[in-house]
């Protein structure tokens, strides 16, 4: 597999969800405090569920709502 993309949903706490459904049956699920720590939990989760040499290339977050700076 040379590519997966997880779908990462904006929380209404500033969480980030993220998750990757395998077409041969279950995925993988994860959430962060924020974007950094989301991409970390992303980046370990899927370590932990392909074995050494499935590992994708590429992982894609795929946003449902675009992220925005908020500047005070």
């Amino acid at each position: 597999m040379k590519e997966i993309i997880f779908t990462v949903t904006a929380e209404e706490s500033g969480r980030f969800s993220a998750s990757w459904d395998d077409p041969c049956g279950g995925g993988i699920s994860t959430q962060g405090d924020d974007l950094a720590h989301l991409q970390a939990m992303v980046r370990d989760a899927v370590l932990c569920h392909f074995d050494e040499g499935e590992i994708p290339v590429r992982v894609r977050l795929h946003f449902t709502e675009d992220p925005a700076l908020a500047f005070a």
